[in-house]
Order: C-alpha cells, then sequence, then structure tokens
C-alpha cells in the first residue's frame, strides 16, 4: 500500500497488485467488462464502454481502452482512492511510475496460486528483454513500458475522464489527466491558416511525445539498412540516373520494333 501523501509516496518500491480483470462476455452489447476484486463491474468503466460503442468503435478498441483502465484502476485500488476522487497528483505519480518502473511480470496460468512459482522468463534461452533478436535484428520486448504504450494509456484515460466530467458523473470535479499548461488556453488551432498543417494542440501534460515512424526508423541496425540500400542500388530503382536508363532502353526497343512493322 502506497502512503497517500504525495511528497513522501515511494514509487520506486512500489509493486502493481493483480487484482481486477478485464473480462471477455462474448455478448455483442457488452464485449468486455472491467470487474473489480470482487467480480462486481465497474460501473464508471462499463458507460464509458457503452458510449464508445454508440460511437462505432470495434470491440478491439474496448479492449485495449480496458487495459489501459484496468491498469489506472489497479494503481487508485493499490492507494485507497476512489476513481472521481482522484487528483492530478495521483495521475503525475501514476505516469511517472510507468516511465521509470518495471512492468509487472506475470505467471503464467497454470502456475498461479501455487506456492514458490516464480516467472520463468530468460529460462529458456530466449534473448534478455530489450536485446536485439540475433536473427531479424529488432529489439526484444523490453521491461520498461513503451513509448507508445505510456502515450496510448495516457490519451485514454484523459478522454475517460471528459467523458464522465460531460456528464456529470459521481464527486468528479477535475480532470487528472489536463492537456498541458501551454495548451490549455483558448481553442485548438484557432486562426489556423488553411494553406499549413493543423498542430497537434489537444497534447496531455503528461503525455509522452512519441518519435515519428521515420525517425525510429534510423535506429534500424547499421548492416540491415546497408543491405536493404544495395537491393535498390543494384536494380536502380533509387537511383534517377538508373531509372532514366531504363526509360531510355524501353523506348529504344518500342521504336525498334514499331519500324519493323510494314506501313
Amino acid at each position: 500500500m502506497l502512503d497517500q501523501q504525495g511528497p513522501s509516496r515511494d514509487l520506486a518500491s512500489f509493486a502493481l497488485p493483480e487484482i481486477g480483470q478485464l473480462l471477455e462476455t462474448g455478448d455483442p452489447w457488452e464485449p468486455y467488462r472491467l470487474v473489480d476484486p470482487t467480480g462486481e463491474p465497474v460501473r464508471p468503466v462499463a458507460l464509458y464502454f457503452k458510449d464508445l460503442l454508440a460511437s462505432n468503435s470495434p470491440a478491439s478498441t474496448l479492449y485495449s481502452y480496458g487495459n489501459d483502465l484496468l491498469r489506472w484502476w489497479r494503481f487508485l485500488w493499490a492507494l485507497g482512492i476512489e476513481w472521481d476522487r482522484a487528483t492530478r497528483e495521483h495521475a503525475r505519480d501514476f505516469m511517472l511510475w510507468m516511465r521509470l518502473a518495471d512492468k509487472p511480470v506475470r505467471l503464467h496460468w497454470r502456475h498461479r496460486g501455487k506456492p514458490g512459482a516464480t516467472s520463468s522468463a530468460g529460462a529458456t534461452g530466449k534473448p534478455a528483454p530489450g536485446t536485439p533478436n540475433p536473427v531479424t535484428g529488432k529489439p526484444t520486448i523490453g521491461t520498461k513500458y513503451a513509448e507508445s504504450t505510456r502515450a496510448h494509456c495516457e490519451t485514454v484515460l484523459r478522454t475517460f475522464y471528459d467523458f464522465h466530467l460531460d456528464n456529470n458523473s459521481g464527486s468528479l470535479l477535475i480532470n487528472p489527466f489536463p492537456l498541458d499548461r501551454s495548451r490549455r488556453r483558448g481553442r485548438a488551432n484557432a486562426h489556423h491558416n488553411p494553406m499549413d498543417k493543423f498542430k497537434d494542440e489537444r497534447t496531455g501534460r503528461y503525455r509522452h511525445v512519441v518519435a515519428p515512424y521515420d525517425l525510429r526508423r534510423n535506429t534500424e541496425p547499421s548492416h540491415r539498412r546497408s543491405g536493404n540500400n544495395s537491393l535498390g542500388t543494384s536494380s536502380g530503382a533509387n537511383s534517377p540516373s538508373g531509372t532514366a536508363g531504363v526509360l531510355t532502353e524501353l523506348t529504344a526497343s518500342t521504336s525498334t520494333h514499331a519500324s519493323d512493322v510494314p506501313s
């Protein structure tokens, strides 16, 4: 259990309790249901899921959002805080914990509840978490939460609280996950020039900025990039002069065949 006093809260030793559950129901009217440790449905999440379904969101969206909400609810349950009494200090500590702490290591379902059961990670000869795959060169799943996971979680929680603020649900007074300080005033993209691209002016204060895909591609191992470049160079596809040469040969061949046709 964490100390509820914000400044003295020990996040380094905090372990997220594996309580509550996101259940797949098989019911198209309620594909997924978040339940508390006693098995009772979490009503605020159920109302939010119903709104998502009405807005034409697929069941996969509910599953994705439900995992983020379950993580947040487990954090609140550990603190003994009601969902509509969460403050921005709680949201700050939650996002800080996701950034710095290791992900919870879950036991295989066959070993859960057995005395002395431990995680079997690394016991099967698999690469260590976060190290490159020896065959593909791609990094394996690390021990920390990915940037995209943290950004997605913050967005889900912020829109969840926005929904309940609009509906005056519970005792909710503020959104624990606010917008960035510099983007809280005024309308987003006010006085936008139609010739320019829209700027992302609805970013949350605790939302991590994920690098664009083009920048992330530069982290690909050098031997893989050189191999891909050599394939393109050998075919002439990446070279302007090579492309022009191919077009010249095709034009000459077409002219030759055309001259052979009797008039």
